[in-house]
């Protein structure tokens, strides 16, 4: 019976919430949740608790932030919670050998990715970038590597090129925390299959997203600039310079052609200007701004824009 089992979960952003919130509803015992420290935010800096922490503290559950979790003290925390199994979902630390061999059925992590694609930090957005027809989430067990450790569940999602960020993390969410509950039942009872995986990923390593990540460069093709776009939309946001100010580009079209046009313009350089978009030259096709944010501003759509802000044909974004 779930309620016999006791798990810890660690996790921080909102695409672990869902996972917390289905164990906790599923009837496991969470004997307690792990999570990063407050981070400052904005330009106050106050101090704001992660997604996970919030659900932990509306559900009641124990709660604990340590600033590293192979910090000895830590260790001394957890341990007498006797924990059957560690359930982790993008937490965000590397977890030593020692916590991964403490609950009798191991450490289980929710990737949002098919293994041995992608592992690393942001398997959601690389998908997006790469232009990936399609994506997932494996449940695996952990081991000292990055998300080499064998898989034990997967199930797939096809893409259809309009995901964004933000959305594609709602939606593997879901589908994490569905898969995760479908699958502990089979480790406890002994009838799991551990599917090793590769040494080498077919993919590159999924590195952390940074600020830097989204700065456009528009001698690629539009539908590479449009992906990172897209990738990026909610968190921290693609952008380029319009006047020496940082211009976020939060919502495009990819045009392979303009009627009129050669397809020959410098990359970055305004082509069209209008009611509908602001349309920018690429290393081919041509990208069309439907929605921004200029640095102080607030997000708009490239009317709303074009109506404060004057913008000519010939004018050049990235300087």
């Amino acid at each position: 019976m779930p309620e016999e089992k006791k798990i810890i979960f660690m996790g921080t952003p909102s695409f672990a919430v869902g996972c917390l919130t289905a164990l906790y509803e599923a009837g496991y015992k969470i004997v307690g949740v792990v999570t990063q420290p407050d981070k400052p935010k904005g330009r106050s800096k106050a101090l704001c608790p992660s997604p996970v922490k919030e659900e932990a503290l509306r559900l009641g559950l124990p709660l604990f932030q340590p600033q590293r979790v192979r910090d000895e003290e830590f260790f001394k925390e957890i341990a007498p919670l006797a924990p059957d199994m560690i359930v982790v979902a993008a937490f965000g630390q590397i977890i030593p050998r020692r916590i991964l061999d403490l609950p009798p059925f191991g450490c289980i992590n929710v990737h949002a990715s098919l293994l041995p694609r992608y592992r690393g930090a942001a398997p959601i957005q690389q998908a997006i970038m790469d232009g990936e027809k399609e994506t997932g989430v494996t449940i695996m067990r952990m081991n000292e590597g990055l998300d080499t450790g064998d898989m034990i569940s997967q199930e797939a999602i096809a893409l259809n090129g309009r995901e964004t960020g933000e959305s594609l993390f709602d939606t593997l969410s879901s589908l994490g925390a569905s898969l995760l509950c479908k699958t502990l039942p089979s480790i406890f009872d002994g009838t799991a299959v551990y599917t090793p995986q590769p040494a080498q990923s077919p993919t590159p390593y999924a590195a952390m997203i940074r600020k830097e990540t989204g700065h456009l460069d528009f001698a690629k093709d539009a539908f590479t600039v449009h992906r990172l776009i897209r990738a990026l939309s909610s968190q921290p946001g693609a952008y380029t310079y319009l006047d020496g100010k940082v211009l976020k580009i939060l919502g495009a079209k990819a045009l392979p052609s303009l009627p009129g046009r050669t397809g020959d313009e410098e990359p970055g350089r305004i082509v069209l200007v209008s009611k509908h978009g602001i349309t920018v030259a690429c290393g081919e096709g041509y990208l069309e701004l439907t929605d921004v944010q200029l640095a102080g501003k607030k997000r708009m759509d490239a009317g709303a824009f074009l109506r404060g802000y004057h913008l000519e044909e010939g004018m050049k974004l990235g300087e």
